[in-house]
């Protein structure tokens, strides 16, 4: 129990540090209840982790009471934990959606008026050069639709920003009327959505399904405890 516990501490810090740095995009949109269902589990899995311990001293001394309480105690964090799993997954499909994402980015790439929206640059200056990927679906975003970056840079100067271009081991853009132009051996062609996708599924399944593993074990371990208390 001890073991489970610590491991749901862990998985769910390993979310909630986001290391993939996605929660500008999650929190501009109001879904960000995966990281709210990442602090749940880290306070489930601590708190398994010490009930686990006291479950153990109940069972050697033998005292129905405290074995009571540990039963009582264990259903309290259950349930809690259940609502971090379904709290996680229900706010992932949302998410999910190139839409949803390529309308923030219009909106907000570029516009430097409001902290969000700089953070919001930041993430997709960040991702672009380091995935190596251009707008959510590919270059095209940024020509086929309105945005705040258009609204800056004409078409014909700078079709797609800067950090769509591909660059050498020192970060440095290959080509740059090359990428301007749309050559594929200067210019990233790869949407990004993939890789967002990727980090929210990640952070989801650690904290849904690993924390559902967990819940199944525990139930195991209540049931053990139940027998013990009325054999008793």
């Amino acid at each position: 129990m001890q073991l489970c516990g610590l491991a749901l501490f862990a998985e769910t810090i390993w979310a909630t540090t986001d290391p993939y740095y996605v929660y500008p995009v999650l929190g501009e949109t109001g879904k960000d209840d995966v990281f709210a269902g990442g602090w749940i589990g880290i306070f489930c899995g601590f708190s398994f982790f010490l009930l686990g311990i006291y479950g153990i001293m109940a069972a050697v001394k033998g005292s129905r009471t405290m074995l009571m309480v540990y039963l009582v105690l264990m259903m309290i964090v259950y349930i809690f934990e259940c609502a971090s799993c379904i709290t996680s997954f229900t706010h992932r499909d949302y998410m999910i959606n190139s839409n949803v994402i390529k309308s923030q980015m219009l909106k907000r790439f570029g516009d430097n008026s409001s902290s969000t929206s700089i953070e919001i640059t930041n993430f997709w200056k960040r991702i672009m050069m380091e995935r190596e990927c251009c707008g959510v679906e590919g270059p095209l975003d940024w020509v086929n639709y309105n945005s705040v970056f258009r609204s800056l840079y004409a078409e014909s100067v700078s079709p797609w920003p800067l950090w769509c271009c591909k660059r050498d081991s020192n970060f440095q853009i290959i080509n740059q009327n090359g990428c301007r132009v749309g050559l594929p051996d200067y210019l990233y062609t790869e949407g990004c959505f993939q890789h967002i996708g990727h980090a929210i599924n990640s952070y989801t399944w650690g904290i849904s399904w690993f924390g559902f593993a967990i819940l199944m074990w525990t139930m195991l371990v209540m049931f053990a405890a139940m027998y013990h208390y009325f054999s008793m």
